[in-house]
């Protein structure tokens, strides 16, 4: 089915919850490329049936929120070597400066910006006026389809959403990704600080299972004085971001085994009464309990204690406060 517009979908879009992606992720490799299509072609229609205007790059500054670790030197020169030879092809999107009259601010486009600053020409784009909410959920989603934005910038522009106070929900649309992998995206960036992150750089080539287990690395108390350590070293600033990943992940990992968060313990029981018509499979982490039952009287014991459970709780805090 075909969308509409976009824009005019974003600038009402509710300030409440409740909103879901329009991109459901179901399995990694198929959606990804499935939700980069629909977003690549959503890129297209920000910009439908606009019209298009010059603007001198001095009058444009940056977007408020930061997408990527840094420019990739070469593919921006390859860009500026293209838009010399046969100018800019696609216009970027501006909106209105909220304080000063006469100045904009990148909505998306802004290799397009500098490469027209360095030439010395006009930039084409569309002017819209639309609020900070959609402005990140525009960028983000135009350059999730344009900008092959590695997984690590992906997960740091999720936290600064986060830290903006826009909220996950915000990122999930941004970023087209569901709950599960903004959560994976925001725990790695919170457990590796941003200095760090910005050293390694943008590591095009590793992916999100890598960075979750250099989190795991880095968190690790005998690796604390490690990390600075390496960053350090002389020749690391000359190695390509790929390599800066794969320097410290192996100082880090010198087991070099693949890295798994270390399991809760978990007890388990089972519970059986003397005529057998219910088998119980007991399992409690300490945060998490969880009682499954089977066999010929399973449903209605579970019926049973589903009523009663305010009276066994109240049962369970009466006990509880003899104790103390």
């Amino acid at each position: 089915m075909a969308r509409k517009n976009l824009l005019e979908g974003l600038a009402d879009l509710p300030e409440d919850g409740g909103m879901t992606s329009a991109y459901p992720m179901r399995g990694a490799g198929k959606s990804l490329v499935r939700s980069l299509d629909d977003l690549a072609k959503q890129a297209d229609k920000f910009l439908e049936g606009e019209a298009i205007v010059e603007l001198d790059p001095a009058q444009i500054e940056g977007s408020f929120v930061k997408d990527r670790i840094s420019d990739d030197d070469g593919e921006y020169r390859d860009l500026l070597e293209a838009i010399r030879v046969r100018g800019q092809d696609t216009p970027i999107l501006v909106r209105p400066h909220a304080k000063v009259d006469g100045l904009y601010q990148v909505v998306f486009g802004h290799r397009r910006v500098r490469a027209a600053r360095e030439l010395g020409r006009k930039v084409r784009a569309v002017v819209k006026a639309i609020d900070d909410r959609a402005h990140v959920i525009a960028q983000g989603q135009e350059n999730s389809a344009r900008a092959n934005l590695s997984f690590i910038e992906r997960a740091l522009f999720a936290k600064r959403l986060d830290d903006l106070g826009y909220g996950r929900e915000v990122a999930s649309l941004a970023l087209s990704a569901n709950a599960a992998s903004i959560s994976k995206m925001m725990t790695v960036a919170e457990r590796i600080s941003a200095d760090v992150i910005e050293k390694i750089g943008a590591a095009p080539g590793v992916g999100r299972e890598r960075w979750v287990e250099l989190s795991l690395l880095v968190g690790k108390f005998a690796n604390v004085g490690k990390v600075s350590e390496v960053l350090s070293t002389d020749g690391f600033d000359a190695l390509t971001s790929d390599e800066r990943f794969s320097s410290l992940y192996k100082a880090l990992n010198r087991s070099a085994r693949p890295v798994k968060k270390a399991e809760t313990s978990t007890h388990k029981a089972k519970w059986q009464p003397h005529d057998k018509a219910v088998q119980a499979e007991i399992k409690n982490t300490g945060k998490a309990f969880s009682l499954s039952m089977k066999a010929k009287n399973a449903g209605r014991f579970g019926e049973y204690l589903s009523r009663n459970l305010d009276a066994l709780y109240e049962q369970f805090l009466e006990e509880g406060s003899k104790g103390d």
